[in-house]
């Protein structure tokens, strides 16, 4: 097959939907398949590998941290897609991420040329905005083009159940669903290796900080906890609001570092007592099966997990052999982290998780599937 992907996100970025697609596509080019993918211009100071049998790059806008956020950087990277989709030599499909403004264009540049596409639901945008309190016309509008997208695909990918079951209720048949998983890259993250942080015990955020999460809890847990210290490593919105808290709360114990090389963000999670993720109450009725994929990093590090708030993430939580889930909470959240700093896990213990969950978490198991439902669609 010939295949085209079109992602605003692709490596080297330090991004959990760029390695996702990295590996996706270093899986297909293994099996046989062609790959071009039309994305945008790296950030400065990004540097790796970019599989692809060809990777084509477009300016777009950025903000402060780096990021591709908002409507218009979306639009940066929207507006010239639809001609890079007319003009790109014909594919057998094309795989579109996230957000929905994305997937519209890839629905028009298809309808015209006649060629089918797949969506991969590794999100589901108008949840997360209704979730982060965005005003609702503005999720109104995004619902209907996520709808349309979604629906419209000859193939939809995503990553679990739970959001499998909010597609089907956006209208997506049973027989145009794939459920491919989530994972981390096992090459990067590993029990073995170099240790970042220092010989204080701390606690690590590593990811994005939105409203959708509510990383305040931790800051306001940390105050509760004086001989830990809490880093938040990566980007989002919360960030400036997250140091402002923690110069307030626990002065000197809040650290707020910018995203970093995945292989150092894997060296701060080996030492770190616990790997954090939390998922702030849902504030509308459809909720936001939100999967925080810093579990799985921290968990292929052998790092202990900490799940804060409900979901998915908590389930994974609590089946791993180093997790712990507990309600959105602060004092709930700080008498984890009392447990943990009286009784930290042992070397051994964390390579054995590790170990456990390299059987179960690997991103080349995800590319795998993704990989096979394309054919199957193919086919």
């Amino acid at each position: 097959m010939r295949i085209v992907l079109a992602t605003r996100l692709y490596a080297p970025e330090s991004a959990v939907a760029a390695a996702r697609l990295a590996a996706i596509v270093s899986g297909l080019l293994e099996r046989g398949h062609e790959v071009e993918v039309l994305t945008s211009r790296a950030p400065r100071g990004a540097a790796g590998a970019s599989p692809g049998s060809r990777v084509r790059r477009w300016p777009v806008l950025r903000d402060t941290q780096g990021a591709v956020r908002g409507y218009v950087p979306y639009l940066s990277f929207d507006a010239p897609l639809l001609l890079r989709l007319l003009v790109v030599r014909r594919p057998d499909l094309v795989l579109v991420e996230p957000p929905p403004t994305t997937g519209t264009v890839v629905r028009w540049a298809a309808a015209l040329r006649r060629i089918p596409y797949v969506y991969l639901a590794a999100d589901i945008v108008s949840d997360a905005a209704e979730q982060a309190g965005t005003s609702g016309w503005v999720v109104r509008a995004v619902r209907r083009l996520e709808r349309l997208a979604v629906t419209r695909a000859s193939l939809v990918l995503t990553v679990s159940r739970d959001f499998a079951a909010r597609l089907r209720q956006l209208g997506v048949p049973d027989d145009q669903l794939a459920i491919i998983g989530n994972g981390a890259d096992t090459r990067v993250y590993d029990s073995q290796g170099a240790r970042a942080g220092g010989e204080h015990p701390f606690v690590l955020y590593a990811g994005t900080a939105s409203e959708v999460h509510g990383p305040e809890v931790l800051v306001e847990a940390i105050a509760r906890v004086p001989e830990l210290r809490v880093v938040f490593l990566g980007g989002g919105t919360r960030h400036a609001a997250l140091a402002a808290l923690g110069a307030r709360l626990a002065p000197g114990r809040v650290e707020v570092l910018p995203t970093v090389p995945a292989a150092e963000a894997a060296a701060w999670s080996r030492g770190a007592l616990v790997s954090v993720a939390t998922i702030a109450p849902a504030r509308s009725e459809h909720g936001y099966p939100f999967f925080p994929a810093k579990l799985h990093a921290a968990a292929l590090c052998g790092t202990p997990i900490l799940h804060v708030g409900d979901g998915p993430g908590a389930a994974f939580a609590t089946e791993a052999p180093l997790g712990t889930a507990v309600p959105y909470d602060a004092e709930a959240v700080a008498e984890a982290l009392r447990g943990m700093l009286a009784a930290p896990a042992s070397p051994t213990a964390r390579t054995q998780f590790s170990e456990w969950a390299r059987e179960r978490v690997s991103l080349d198991a995800v590319a795998r599937r993704a990989a096979e439902a394309l054919e199957g669609l193919a086919s």
